[in-house]
């Protein structure tokens, strides 16, 4: 967090910018490695995008664009809690987009990041992964904790049905969108404490690279 902190600081002085996506299972720890992220740094200069449906008024418009209107102007950093890779994920699954475009949009994510890194953004991409089993201990948990309890909903539940597919489905993005500008990095969230620390390493690893943390 404290490395994050110089980092933060060196990209609002140089006019840097940077993309943080996670993606990953329900109950993965998606809610608590933002939470930690966050926990140090000047939310003036951090966005986070909790990413769901497309709104109404959304429909019909390019399916990336809800996304572009996100991309942070200099100095910032945005994290996307879930993006625009609903659409081989959810998309895919729920049968939202037809075959076709959904198999369209590998190349066109693809071509997307790429252009965002020609343009001097910084991404990291994060796939929180759990066991069937842990997060079945997790949703238990959360329907026992009145505090926690609308973090679980229906379709949690019902996604668990689709595991299979969800599992395949998150195999072929990151073998199709895993590229040198934009590399996939998979973390193993079993334990929640290890994930955290790990996921902060890597994004600060990434986002300092070649970058001067000087005060």
């Amino acid at each position: 967090q404290d490395r994050l902190l110089k980092i933060q600081h060196a990209y609002r002085r140089d006019g840097r910018k940077a993309m943080i996506v996670l993606e990953g299972w329900d109950a993965a720890g998606k809610g608590g490695l933002i939470r930690r992220l966050a926990a140090r740094l000047d939310p003036r200069a951090l966005k986070v995008w909790p990413i769901g449906p497309p709104a109404t008024s959304e429909h019909g418009a390019h399916w990336l664009r809800r996304f572009w209107v996100k991309v942070p102007a200099a100095g910032e950093i945005a994290v996307f809690d879930r993006s625009w890779y609903g659409r081989v994920l959810v998309e895919r699954i729920e049968g939202f987009a037809t075959k076709d475009a959904w198999q369209r949009a590998y190349e066109e994510i693809n071509d997307w990041e790429k252009s965002l890194v020609l343009e001097d953004y910084r991404l990291v991409k994060l796939l929180l992964d759990i066991s069937p089993e842990e997060q079945l201990e997790r949703f238990r948990a959360r329907y026992e904790n009145p505090a926690k309890r609308w973090k679980i909903t229906e379709e949690d539940l019902r996604n668990r049905d689709r595991w299979d597919d969800y599992a395949d489905a998150y195999q072929e993005m990151m073998a199709r969108t895993d590229k040198p500008q934009a590399r996939w990095h998979a973390i193993k969230t079993d334990s929640k404490h290890k994930s955290r620390v790990m996921g902060l390493g890597i994004i600060a690893d990434t986002l300092a690279d070649g970058v001067d943390l000087a005060w």
